[in-house]
This record gives structure tokens, C-alpha cells and sequence, in this order.
């Protein structure tokens, strides 16, 4: 029975196997078989793999060493699709890029530099550079720590990521529409008033009210809510479509794929985590938020939509922007409220010319290393000479 070597890891509220480039087969089709049958997908149980039948947990990072000045790896993040056999690489992951910083020290990938070692990462899906901050104790990634971040049990070690140099990953700017908010018609379910704003990965952003949310309700209900998640995923073809990504809104939804996000926001409200039912104050966040993408709702928040969350919020005319208080306008910090707690993200931007660039764009997660190892692929890999 043939090998692969992997090593299994949680970044930020998410987890997957974290693969060097080089252990895995340079054909990308085979590649990608690989990858289906480590995650025992397509399959929406994944009983068969290491996957976890969910959007969190379906994921996988693909890191060798870089050829770039201006980078220490190159990271590829791969979102691999239980409903189909399909490793969708259109986005990065911001949860996914946090375990990137500490694979790379142990790894022998970066030098490692005590107390923090700064990892330059090229994320491929992107084309855009990421910088972690990583502690570092006895030549390794640290785990122990106190901070602690919702939608994880306990607390880590703190590393930093900085996506400043993530505007525009498709190349037309922060609005790649052009404008800050817009009247996006989306078939069979009328008009809506959006903001389609490009930082980290493309999200439109939809006001929570327009579609009948008030922020207040359980997540479970907004889960159980089939036609609320149809309509979502409508919205992110139509805007799709409008940014010239797919053909038409029928193309989409053949495989529903994660880009680009849908974002459904409103202004803070009392709520209860979806995790443990803590009480979340109207005044300890700024702005409520849910965020879907591949057919299905974050349970938390996606770091790369925190970033364009944050993005947005600081583009006059947007629908973040409309619904954020003066003080949260001007604060050096958004606070998103997710579903199970909040998300905060350093936010700076300047202007230049006719529009801005981010100077800034940093938040905090915890990773950990859970297993290394070999994994075991199924008898169709014995046959396969290059494996």
C-alpha cells in the first residue's frame, strides 16, 4: 500500500493536512487524486479520509520553498469539495495560512530566529504576499500561550498575520467594480444593494436587513434556513458573473465553488455564541457578520473575509461603512461579531490616487500541529509508478 507524508494541523478555526510540495505528484491531476482520496472525498461524510464533512475542515495547504526575493515559502491552499471531486484553488484561506508560519519553522522552511520569526509566505491562489509573525522557543514553533481566539476551546500561542499586500487579488483594485455600492440584479430573486470589494478574496457584501435577518436570531436558524442559503449563493454567482468569473449564474451553481464570498452584515445587536451560548454585547463589536462561500455558511469567521471586511469598512459608501458607528469609522481596529464570538483586525489604509492601498491589514490566530505522519492511500495508488 503506498504513502504519502503529511502533517495534520489546526490554523485559526480551521484544520487540514499541511503537505510539502515535493512529497506530493508534480502532474496537478494526479495531484488532485491524491488529495480527494486522503480526504475520502467526494463524499459528504468523508468517512473514507481525513476530511470532516465540512467547509472548516476539508482543506489543505500545499508548501515548499520559495524562488521569490521577497518570500521564505510559496503556499498554495486547496478547499477540497466533499460534493464533487474537485480541489477548488480560486482562494486562499486566512485560518488555513495561519498554520503556514509554524510549518514552514519546524519544517526547517524558514530560519528559525528567537523570540518571533517572520515568515514571508507567497500564497499562489492570491499572488499575494503574506507576512507571519511566529514565536519560536528552542528552535520551534511555539503552541503554548495565552491567547485565545473564539471558536477554538483554550488558548495558543499568538502569531500575527499581516495582509497588507493583499488588495486586489484579481487585478482591478479594492472595488473591482469600480464603485463602493451598487445595484446587483440576481435572477428570480430580484435587486439587491451590494458592495463587491476585493481584499484577501473577493466578498459581496449584502445588508443582513435586505434579506431578513437582524443579527439577533440563533445560527441555527440562519442554518436551517434553505431558501436564506439559496439565495446567498445566488448572490455570490450573480456577482461572480459581474466580475467576470463565471459565464452565467447556471455555470455557478453546476459547483457552487468558494469564490466570491457572500457577506451578509448589520449593525451590533445582542446575541448568543452558536458554540457555547455565551452572551455577546451590542457594544463589544463593531459589526454582525456571516459569511458563506462553497455552499455553506462559515461557522465562525474566514480570516480572508475578516480582511475584506475590514477593507470595507474603511471605503466610504459601502454597505459595511454605512452600517459601522462614527467612533468604529475612525477606530485603529474593527471588531466583526460572528457566530460564535468576534474577530478583530488591525485596519490602516492610505489614500493614493484615485483610491487606496492597505497599509495595514493584521489579526491574530493560534495553530497547532495535531499528527504527522504517512497516510495510507487506497489500492488505486499501487498501480501508479510515479507515487
Amino acid at each position: 500500500m503506498k504513502k504519502i507524508r503529511g502533517v495534520f494541523m489546526r490554523g485559526g478555526t480551521s484544520k487540514g493536512v499541511y503537505f510539502h510540495v515535493n512529497d506530493l505528484p508534480a502532474d496537478p491531476v494526479l495531484r488532485d487524486e491524491v488529495i480527494l482520496d486522503v480526504y475520502g472525498a467526494p463524499d459528504i461524510t468523508e468517512i473514507d479520509g481525513l476530511g470532516g464533512s465540512n467547509v472548516l475542515t476539508s482543506k489543505t495547504a500545499i508548501i515548499g520553498p520559495s524562488a521569490r526575493p521577497d518570500a521564505d515559502v510559496d503556499y498554495t491552499f486547496g478547499q477540497v469539495m466533499f460534493t464533487e471531486p474537485l480541489v477548488d484553488y480560486r482562494i486562499n484561506c486566512g485560518n488555513i495560512s495561519a498554520g503556514v508560519g509554524p510549518f514552514a519553522v519546524d519544517e526547517g522552511l524558514a530560519a528559525a530566529v528567537s523570540p518571533v520569526t517572520k515568515v514571508r509566505i507567497y500564497n499562489t491562489n492570491t499572488d499575494k504576499i503574506i507576512v507571519a509573525e511566529v514565536p519560536v522557543v528552542d528552535g520551534k514553533a511555539a503552541v503554548a500561550g495565552d491567547f485565545a481566539i473564539d471558536g477554538v476551546p483554550g488558548t495558543g500561542a499568538k502569531i500575527l498575520l499581516d495582509f497588507a499586500g493583499t488588495g486586489g487579488t484579481l487585478g482591478k483594485g479594492l472595488l473591482p467594480t469600480g464603485n463602493a455600492v451598487e445595484t446587483l440584479e440576481v435572477e428570480g430573486c430580484g435587486a439587491f444593494t451590494v458592495s463587491i470589494v476585493d481584499a484577501a478574496n473577493p466578498a459581496v457584501f449584502v445588508k443582513a436587513a435586505d434579506v431578513g435577518l437582524t443579527g439577533g436570531e440563533p445560527f441555527e436558524a440562519v442554518l436551517g434556513n434553505q431558501g436564506l442559503g439559496d439565495l446567498a449563493d445566488k448572490i455570490r454567482g450573480a456577482a461572480g458573473v459581474k466580475l467576470g468569473l463565471y459565464e452565467n449564474l447556471v455555470t455557478f451553481l453546476k459547483t457552487n465553488p468558494t469564490m466570491p464570498f457572500c457577506v451578509f452584515v448589520g449593525p451590533p445587536i445582542p446575541y448568543a455564541s452558536f458554540q457555547n451560548g455565551t452572551a455577546i454585547a451590542a457594544d463589544s463589536y463593531d459589526v454582525k457578520a456571516i459569511i458563506r462561500f462553497a455552499g455553506a455558511y462559515h461557522r465562525t469567521y474566514s480570516g480572508t473575509g475578516a480582511v475584506c471586511t475590514a477593507v470595507a469598512s474603511r471605503l466610504a459608501g459601502t454597505v459595511v461603512n454605512a452600517v459601522l458607528s462614527e467612533a468604529a469609522k475612525a477606530a485603529p481596529i474593527i471588531r466583526i461579531g460572528h457566530p460564535c464570538g468576534k474577530f478583530e483586525v488591525e485596519i490602516a489604509l492610505e489614500k493614493a490616487g484615485d483610491g487606496y492601498v492597505i497599509r495595514r491589514a493584521a489579526y491574530a490566530r493560534t495553530a497547532r500541529r495535531i499528527m504527522e505522519g504517512f497516510i495510507s492511500l487506497k489500492p488505486w495508488a499501487d498501480a501508479v509508478d510515479c507515487l
